[in-house]
């Protein structure tokens, strides 16, 4: 099969698409013939070796210390099974599948191994675009409101960073939940996030967030905008300030009202992004695709930082 493989940190043109050996599924995997994957934020941060502050020791030391342990980036991808390992007895192949892959990855690729407790299938109206379009962006969006947010019904929402690929899905899922949602991004993508359920929308290039007279009961901030001190002065009293990019100094702050910290990747959150997709209430944004062989172009969109939503590598295109 080929691949697109880094070979070192640094910008994209460190990745190069190769003929590698198809892999085969072990105990409990399974073999996916991938049809779309994103390329997010966290791809290019782990490629460029782009950490927050004070996670680049810890970073290097978990993921490679010169280029990537695991060198087939690409976690959120959707695709068909191709064969099943031993123990794996619901899934058979021909099933349209999607999954988040979590530090294994591997689905910058025509063929990815995951483990069968991560794979789910797609419900009926739901393609494979957009559902590796929407799993980044809602497996972090989901738990960060519903879980570290504690949102609830008629809660005021303020999405800072609502154009990208965890904003976007971030303020439908805010919306969702019943939450009234002010979204702050670029003016360019006003009607897009008015579209997709924010009530105010505020450019981020002539609104100091800081200065915002306005108090919220859920501030969640995609790109490292706001501290927990100047979040802190958006809240209600009992406001929750959510700091999904956090750098370690903040992370170590986020106790209480703040909070930070990696999303978990459940399945039943997949299951529940799936079923609003499948009933028209939950938008995949995909900003632009890519086939295999242009893994670099894709790379390049997301370093510009002006993407709208996710970047989608499509690996069977080039065939």
């Amino acid at each position: 099969m080929r691949a697109a493989v880094v070979t070192g940190y640094g910008p994209p043109e460190v990745v190069d698409v190769v003929e590698v050996a198809d892999p085969a599924p072990g105990p409990g995997q399974v073999l996916v013939r991938v049809e779309a994957v994103a390329v997010s934020a966290g791809d290019a941060r782990i490629r460029g070796a782009r950490f927050p502050r004070g996670f680049g020791l810890p970073g290097r030391l978990a993921l490679g210390w010169s280029r990537p342990r695991r060198p087939v980036l690409g976690a959120a991808l959707s695709g068909v099974v191709v064969a099943t390992g031993e123990g794996v007895g619901d899934l058979a192949p021909g099933d349209a599948v999607c999954a988040m892959n979590g530090t294994r990855m591997g689905g910058h690729a025509e063929l990815a191994v995951l483990d069968g407790t991560r794979v789910v299938r797609l419900p009926d109206g739901v393609d494979h675009r957009t559902a590796a379009g929407l799993l980044f962006g809602g497996t972090t969006a989901l738990p960060y409101l519903r879980d570290k947010g504690r949102m609830r019904l008629g809660a005021r929402v303020l999405v800072v960073g609502a154009g990208g690929e965890v904003g976007t899905s971030a303020l439908q899922v805010a919306r969702l939940l019943g939450g009234d949602v002010t979204a702050v991004t670029h003016r360019d993508n006003a009607d897009l996030v008015g579209r997709l359920g924010a009530t105010t929308v505020l450019d981020r290039e002539a609104t100091d967030v800081t200065a915002l007279h306005e108090r919220f009961d859920v501030v969640l901030d995609t790109g490292g905008t706001l501290t927990p001190r100047t979040g802190r002065r958006l809240l209600t009293p009992e406001g929750r300030l959510l700091l999904v990019a956090a750098d370690l100094p903040q992370t170590l702050q986020a106790v209480g009202r703040v909070q930070a910290g990696p999303a978990p990747e459940r399945t039943a959150d997949v299951e529940a992004l799936l079923g609003w997709a499948a009933a028209g209430s939950l938008r995949a944004v995909v900003d632009s695709e890519y086939a295999l062989d242009d893994v670099v172009a894709a790379h390049a969109r997301v370093d510009t930082g002006r993407k709208v939503g996710t970047v989608l590598l499509l690996p069977r295109a080039s065939r």
